[in-house]
């Protein structure tokens, strides 16, 4: 679609005559609201007056009230909301830090894997260096007792506690 002179006419015509973007798109037909828009922006067409919201009123004068207001009450700085309460806290559990001896991989391939190695991967298995850690398992477990103590944690019973009493 293009803007012939006559259209532009048009436009500017219904635009003076307060229709919205809208209307003017849909009294011209095949053409859209947005490409009205556009086009009045680059006529520089008037903006048709002032919203409502921009119109200044007079204040009213205020009236002095006969009743003495009380004055406030001293607050502390900041929203009650935002204020930490201390019995709240969490309680942290460290665990005692024990002698972990990291194994140093075996490198075995998944052809070379048995019931009593470890299966822990070690490395992307796209690459080349993929490899299994290979130590002696565990009877229960398919890893080693390092790569056991990551896998399986055992569950903090405190915490338990502390949720169900709470």
């Amino acid at each position: 679609m293009s803007w012939t002179d006559e259209r532009v006419e048009i436009l500017k015509k219904l635009w003076l005559d307060g229709l919205s973007a809208s209307q003017i798109a849909g009294e011209l037909g095949s053409v859209t609201r947005n490409a009205v828009i556009g086009k009045v922006h680059r006529l520089g067409l008037s903006g048709r007056g002032q919203p409502t919201s921009s119109i200044k009123r007079a204040r009213r004068p205020r009236q002095s009230s006969s009743v003495p207001r009380r004055p406030r009450r001293a607050t502390s700085v900041g929203s009650a909301a935002l204020k930490l309460d201390v019995d709240a806290a969490p309680e942290y559990y460290l665990r005692p830090q024990e002698v972990v001896v990291i194994p140093i991989a075996k490198k075995l391939s998944i052809e070379m894997l048995t019931e009593k190695t470890c299966k822990w991967p070690i490395g992307d298995p796209m690459h080349d260096d993929f490899h299994f850690c290979g130590h002696d398992s565990k009877e229960d477990t398919p890893y080693c007792t390092y790569h056991a103590s990551v896998a399986y944690q055992a569950p903090d019973n405190r915490r338990r506690a502390k949720r169900a009493a709470g």
